[in-house]
């Protein structure tokens, strides 16, 4: 068994390749074209007619005996969350180079992504029949700009020698001038993969058909199989969801360990979940009922209802990496989503919603006291596509406002804030904070100076516990970071105090203190790689400098130049039409948060707060104790 995730910059040929490794294990009779909408592993609608893959699709296919679970993943950026998923669920991977352009800025992105989640890579660089392909010239690029442990799995002299670099056994015998025969050379190849040493390479044409036969056997014979046991405990990740318009909402998952048979019980937040079939993917996309999923495979679970994406099911430590949100990259803008008709309103936020229950990362907020609806989302494209599932999938037709850049906030100066919360009977949380800024990138810290005697142990942890969810909306309404939170003083009630009590007080304390000491707004700084023809470079490096960024590096690759720079995102972001017109389309731009330092004094940007505001002391307590409708904090 196999389960392997395809890998690619925009336009690479990723789904291409997709189709011939389908087509060649005969799970497929014809493969499908993206241009014209037919690929198998492009199954929604969107992606048919727009020809870019947005969502990762599972298909099944068998070679040389070897069962092989294919995860197709997009290419864009903007569905980056997507492609960040879909690592949590292989065992192996194909990085797929495009041979024309080399390797490009989404490909550095995924490449390091794969590195840091310790997953074996196969490297095929494809379109070598295009004019003006250079295979070397991708692979010394390669070499250059991610791993020098690159090598093309043909060349058995080449494979040699980086192998001796982590061997003193195969460095004596390769500067004895010995070259290993295949059979000897291949689980040498394999371990080093596995460890993370090797990243061999295979060249073709999925257009034409070339190399896809010598990709299958590579993929088999060096990629790992899964581990874990049947009868083992249990452990499982889901990566994804889907909706079937006769089941509902369906869970992928990727069983590490143990068992899933229909009708087991699945615990989640102190309820009970029932699964109620279990499906597995089948070359046309379909799924097939199977009853039961075991260690190894990945598969569809219905009946867990609003099991969220990112859940471990099981014992959590079986999991061979950490399952964490917005590694790669996070939404930075803000839009206010309206339906054309105004009576629709509810049942797009209910369409919204199921959206965000597959999309962690687009957080849909409802706003009471506006009424207004509004998401994060990743970037234009990703909204484009927003807007026409909507249509399509909810016939719900609605527009987005332009969009707002997410900042942060942290205290100006050092001020103190202070909650006495025992009113209404029976409550009692006394406390003070001391709010301090810290230099950027600090993140939150928190101690305590205060007595046992005063504020019992359990309570200053709920202080804690609580700050994270405190800290989400600040004076202006974003997140608040970069500064040291300190337990001054309080106290507890022996009777009066309840066991919420400090949880329903910490945000009143700390926006008192906030309210005291002011706030300023933080934006995100993104490291953004753009790539253009060599005689726009000095425009482009011009541009950086006025949108207020600074040029950290550039590097010819042929007649291609590439910048890598530090830009403020509210500049970086709309550079990418800037970027596409001025080079006819010839250039591009990817980006990642780098850093986030101070906004300029003129920027007074505020997002609408969602919930009761602590300040507003008498409704934030009766919001707290269930008595209005809303909930307290942005969940």
């Amino acid at each position: 068994m196999r389960n392997i995730a395809i890998f690619a910059h925009v336009d690479a040929g990723k789904t291409t390749v997709s189709e011939q490794l389908l087509l060649h294990a005969g799970a497929i009779r014809t493969p499908g074209k993206v241009d014209e909408g037919t690929a198998h592993t492009d199954r929604l609608a969107v992606e048919r007619r727009r020809g870019i893959s947005v969502q990762s699709s599972n298909a099944a296919l068998t070679w040389k005996g070897e069962e092989i679970t294919l995860i197709d993943t997009p290419g864009h950026s903007d569905f980056s969350a997507e492609v960040e998923r879909s690592l949590w669920a292989p065992d192996g991977a194909v990085l797929v180079i495009s041979a024309a352009e080399g390797v490009q800025p989404q490909t550095e992105v995924l490449f390091r992504a794969l590195h840091e989640a310790r997953i074996p890579t196969l490297l095929f660089f494809n379109k070598c029949d295009r004019e003006g392909a250079d295979m070397p010239g991708a692979l010394a690029s390669f070499r250059r700009l991610l791993s020098k442990d690159a090598c093309l799995l043909s060349d058995r002299e080449g494979l040699m020698a980086v192998l001796s670099e982590y061997d003193d056994q195969i460095m004596e015998d390769y500067l004895s001038g010995e070259i290993y025969p295949e059979e000897k050379l291949l689980p040498l190849v394999k371990k080093a993969m596995g460890d993370m040493h090797l990243f061999p390479g295979l060249s073709g044409s999925a257009l034409k058909d070339r190399g896809i036969p010598e990709l299958m056997d590579a993929i088999v014979s060096l990629l790992p199989a899964p581990e874990g046991k049947e009868d083992g405990p249990l452990c499982a990740v889901v990566f994804a969801a889907q909706q079937d318009p006769l089941l509902g909402r369906g869970v992928q998952v990727r069983l590490f360990s143990g068992t899933l048979e229909n009708r087991n019980i699945i615990p989640y937040k102190d309820e009970q979940r029932k699964i109620t079939q279990i499906r597995l993917p089948s070359p046309d996309g379909r799924e097939r009922d199977t009853g039961k999923l075991v260690a190894g495979q990945i598969g569809t679970l219905f009946g867990l209802s609003d099991l969220p994406v990112g859940t471990v099911i099981g014992d959590e430590s079986l999991a061979p990496r950490k399952v964490r949100l917005g590694e790669l990259r996070e939404p930075l803008i803000a839009v206010k989503a309206e339906p054309l008709s105004p009576d629709k309103a509810h049942e797009m936020r209910k369409a919204l919603q199921i959206l965000s229950g597959e999309d962690p990362l687009l957080q849909v907020q409802y706003h009471r006291q506006t009424q207004e609806t509004t998401l994060r989302a990743m970037g234009r494209m990703h909204l484009e596509i927003l807007e026409e599932t909507m249509r399509t999938r909810f016939n719900l037709p609605c527009t987005f406002s332009s969009p707002q850049l997410i900042y942060r906030e942290t205290i100006c100066r050092p001020a103190e804030g202070f909650v006495a919360y025992t009113m209404p009977k029976p409550c009692w949380a006394i406390m003070n904070l001391y709010i301090e800024p810290l230099p950027p990138g600090s993140g939150v810290q928190f101690e305590s100076k205060v007595s046992p005697r005063d504020i019992a142990l359990r309570y200053q942890h709920q202080v804690e516990n609580a700050l994270p969810l405190a800290l989400k909306q600040g004076m202006r309404g974003f997140e608040v970071t970069d500064i040291r939170i300190t337990l001054t003083g309080g106290n507890h009630h022996e009777i009066h105090t309840h066991p919420l009590d400090f949880v329903v007080a910490t945000p009143m304390a700390v926006m008192d203190g906030l309210q005291r000491g002011g706030t300023r707004l933080m934006e995100p700084i993104l490291k953004a790689c753009i790539q253009v023809p060599e005689s726009f470079g000095g425009k482009v490096m011009s541009d950086v400098t006025r949108m207020r960024g600074e040029v950290l590096s550039s590097l010819m690759m042929g007649e291609t130049l590439r910048i890598e720079a530090l830009i403020p995102a509210v500049n970086a972001l709309p550079y990418a039409d800037t970027l596409l017109q001025m080079t006819g389309g010839r250039g591009g731009i990817t980006t990642r948060v780098h850093s986030w330092h101070y906004a300029p004094d003129d920027v007074q940007d505020a997002l609408p707060r969602h919930g009761v505001n602590p300040l507003d002391t008498a409704k934030y307590i009766l919001a707290a104790r269930s008595a209005l409708e809303g909930d307290i904090f942005d969940r």
